[in-house]
């Protein structure tokens, strides 16, 4: 085979181009190494600074404090307690799963609930400790100290934080709420950030901004392990604002002592007339908040939600009933109002009249006979509110009893209030597509048919006529302190309701006879202290459907009872209502809201604070409803 022979000129021309080859080829390659290194100390340089001293440097959070709450005579009603967190630090863990199986055999826990909690929080950075036993015991921190070693749980670190302390336990449980850990819901609009512990109900949650302080943050050297060796600096954390409540502890514990001592479940919401300041709400049955302070167990919370008592349900804000006959206040002052009544016309009951081919049962058989409008509502007749309620008509009613603050939110500053509803033509129209039939306005009267309030906004009308027309909005807040001292905070503007001097005048002297006449009311009686009021029997169900259901249901079928009250009639300093499930009647809530004045005026006059008498014999309660559905108040009192 013959071999191509080339020119020296042409090898040194080929070996020449590949040489530059190589050149360009190193040149290429230290250009890449001089690109890498700028991307490094230039471009990189925070982030690759930030992983090396996190090496050896750790920047710990510092749980802010809560607020404390006070009552209007800066009593605590929560307060902070310290607790400890059992935490785990992903990234100095060599077996993640090695280590929860022995944390939840040391500290004997649940195993499911901390891989849980791992597994809700993985997306956080793996250098922060997450809390996966809270407030834990004395017990468990020991047992996880004397396990805390290099070979054992060197990625375990035990946190000291503060934690909510509720010290009247199920007292105002409704009113303050609870804490918890944020939601999933909270974390994903940017509400809170995971693993925040925020308000969840009551004030903690209306508040909870201005509650939550600001997290501090503690800078400490760590070494290869993880372990501390020294703090750099800290700053600590600064606690949310202090905040005094409008709450009066005294009435608050007077309503709540009532009610436990006659057995009923209910509520109660207890206002300044003059200001719309609320003095006491209650809401039972109840719960602990505690529970919920440190983590509520899902055993624990899910018997809470299946309770048929709802001890989680807030009665006063949330609970839809029947009137019954309180309803009859405000059929009253649309009558005066429009000019279609006055105080004296007299309407004769005969124990019911007809209307419309129907015949409508007057809550006394026999009749009253000739009644003025003061005597129909201290005797609570409905035949009078029949009569003049369908005068009035639907619209009417529903114009002035909106007006008084019922079937429309009262706006307390609570979560989650209720509407509630009364009806009118245009509503039944948009609702059902059907037109209103006058017979419908008969029942409507006293408080039956599709009438529908809240307790909160009942007493939103009580107060609104105790005061001569001005309607308040219920708040619960009085001050607060950001760290420079107490400043007032402002209440909300109120609505003048244009009542004539004559229909306060009216009503006041008939809610007065209720209480100290004839009437019903003769149970809130106080001697010298004009107390004004007026019952109501709300039926759970109607008669004939009571009739229908009897020996077919545990439910409890018997009627509630409503007494909204305001005292000294001329001068109210106190107003609110009563709603007692399942009492019977009205009169039977009375006591409750004769305690409560007892209390505000042995207190007022710097008296020692009555007692509540306990009755002979307690009624027998059926835990169940928290939300009435009757047709209202066929006894009409």
């Amino acid at each position: 085979m013959q071999q191509t022979v080339f020119p020296a000129s042409e090898t040194r021309r080929r070996i020449t181009a590949r040489l530059l080859v190589v050149q360009y080829g190193f040149v290429a390659a230290f250009a890449v190494l001089a690109l890498s290194f700028w991307y490094l100390q230039v471009i990189g340089y925070t982030t690759y600074y930030e992983l090396a001293e996190n090496n050896h440097r750790r920047t710990l959070a510092l749980r802010a404090p809560r607020g404390i709450l006070f009552d209007r005579a800066n009593r605590v009603l929560v307060e902070n307690r310290d607790s400890f967190n059992i935490s785990i630090i992903r990234e100095h863990s060599r077996d993640l799963d090695h280590t929860v199986r022995l944390l939840a055999a040391v500290a004997r826990v649940d195993e499911q609930g901390i891989r849980d909690t791992l597994r809700r929080r993985r997306n956080e950075p793996r250098f922060k400790p997450i809390p996966v036993i809270e407030d834990a015991t004395p017990a468990q921190v020991a047992a996880v100290m004397a396990h805390r070693h290099d070979t054992e749980l060197p990625d375990v670190v035990v946190e000291r934080v503060p934690t909510r302390r509720y010290p009247l336990d199920e007292l105002a449980a409704h009113l303050l709420g609870y804490v918890g850990e944020a939601r999933d819901e909270e974390v994903a609009t940017g509400a809170a950030r995971l693993g925040a512990i925020v308000g969840q109900a009551g004030i903690e949650r209306s508040y909870n901004v201005l509650l939550t302080g600001t997290d501090g943050e503690r800078r400490v050297i760590v070494n290869s392990l993880g372990r501390e060796i020294g703090t750099l600096g800290e700053i600590p954390p600064a606690e949310g604002h202090r905040v005094r409540l409008t709450i009066d502890y005294d009435l608050q514990h007077a309503a709540e002592e009532a009610f436990r001592a006659l057995g009923y479940t209910g509520a109660a919401v207890v206002l300044d007339p003059n200001s719309g300041e609320v003095l006491a709400l209650v809401s039972l049955p109840a719960y602990d908040p505690n529970a919920f302070a440190a983590g509520i167990d899902r055993a624990s919370f899910q018997a809470l939600n299946t309770d048929p008592a709802r001890p989680l349900f807030n009665r006063a804000i949330q609970g839809l009933y029947s009137p019954g006959s309180t309803f009859k206040l405000a059929v009253a002052v649309a009558a005066l109002e429009e000019g279609l009544a006055t105080p004296d016309r007299k309407v004769f009951c005969a124990g019911g009249a007809e209307f419309y081919g129907r015949f409508f049962q007057c809550n006394l058989k026999g009749g009253h006979g000739w009644v003025d409008m003061r005597e129909a509502i201290e005797k609570s007749c409905n035949t009078y509110f029949y009569t003049i309620g369908n005068e009035v008509g639907i619209d009417r009613i529903h114009k002035w009893a909106t007006a008084l603050g019922l079937g429309v939110r009262a706006g307390i500053d609570l979560p989650g209030e209720s509407e509630g509803l009364v009806p009118s033509t245009a509503w039944k129209k948009e609702k059902l597509g059907e037109r209103w039939y006058a017979g419908e306005t008969i029942s409507v009267a006293i408080g039956q048919g599709q009438v529908r309030v809240t307790p909160v906004s009942m007493a939103t009308m009580i107060a609104t006529i105790a005061n001569g027309g001005t309607r308040h909005v219920p708040h619960l807040v009085k001050a607060e302190d950001d760290g420079t001292g107490w400043h007032d905070r402002p209440a909300p503007p109120a609505v003048r309701v244009p009542l004539r001097p004559e229909t306060v005048e009216t009503l006041h002297q008939a809610l007065w006879m209720v209480v100290n006449g004839a009437g019903t009311g003769v149970r809130a009686r106080i001697a010298g202290r004009d107390v004004a009021g007026k019952t109501g029997t709300a039926q759970v169900i109607s008669i004939e459907g009571a009739k229908a259901a009897a020996g077919k249901t545990t439910r409890d079928l018997r009627a509630h009872g409503w007494f909204v009250f305001f005292a000294p009639r001329d001068h109210p300093e106190i107003a609110g209502v009563v709603l007692a499930e399942h009492a019977e009647h009205g009169s039977n809530a009375a006591p409750i809201a004769r305690h409560v004045i007892e209390t505000y005026f042995a207190q007022k006059e710097g008296r020692p604070l009555p007692a509540f008498p306990v009755p002979a014999a307690s009624p027998v309660i059926v835990a169940g409803a928290g939300q009435g559905s009757g047709s209202g108040d066929r006894s009409g009192r």
